[in-house]
């Protein structure tokens, strides 16, 4: 069976097992999805399905969006995603949905799109140590210093640190433990964080480093 599903991020809380040991966890709205796209290595070059998750109006999709979606008879859907698989058995217009996809136990990886914190210095972007509190230090504490030589190479070379724009980047969450398993509510309890503010569309994944 196919490893993945696309969800919603609901929030955080926390559950207790029967030790009574207590797991902080994110709830994520998973699935159910549709097998919107079968890519075989035939015809494509390589095995995954496409799916699709979320009720859509069509008038929000794009025609060439209602025309995929028209060609293999499916409901309009709000977000579309592909996930490599080589052993499975799905065909398009199936289900897929959280009991299908994932167990209590299992490690799994979660793909989102960071918070955005908008433009923030080194210090809280790179973790910079700052310069001295004292020492007739007074306005350069949070400075990011030096940028570079001098004449020679005369510039600031690329992928250099500095202030910028920061979050509103593709994150992921690796090897998270699943806790919990909501077969009637679509929900899946994931131990720990992951990317993303509540509401916000994650991908799941089997771990691939377990």
């Amino acid at each position: 069976m196919l490893k993945g599903l696309i969800g919603k991020k609901i929030g955080m809380t926390q559950i207790f097992d029967e030790q009574g040991v207590a797991y902080t966890v994110t709830l994520i709205e998973a699935g159910p999805c549709y097998v919107t796209q079968v890519r075989m290595p035939e015809k494509e070059g390589y095995s995954a399905v496409q799916l699709g998750f979320g009720e859509a109006n069509p008038k929000r999709l794009t025609s060439g969006q209602l025309g995929h979606l028209k060609a293999n008879e499916i409901s309009p859907v709000r977000y579309l995603r592909e996930f490599r698989a080589k052993n499975h058995e799905l065909k398009v217009g199936d289900k897929v949905t959280v009991a299908d996809a994932f167990a209590v136990g299992e490690r799994v990886d979660v793909i989102g799109v960071s918070k955005g914190k908008g433009f923030a210095g080194v210090v809280k972007r790179y973790h910079f140590h700052g310069m001295n509190a004292t020492h007739g230090t007074s306005d350069r504490n949070r400075a990011p210093g030096s940028s570079g030589a001098g004449t020679t190479p005369g510039r600031v070379y690329k992928g250099h640190r500095n202030s910028g724009h920061m979050g509103v980047d593709r994150v992921t969450a690796q090897n998270i433990k699943v806790v919990m398993v909501d077969a009637e509510r679509n929900l899946l309890a994931i131990n720990g964080a992951v990317p993303g503010g509540k509401g916000s569309l994650v991908m799941i994944k089997e771990a691939r480093k377990q």
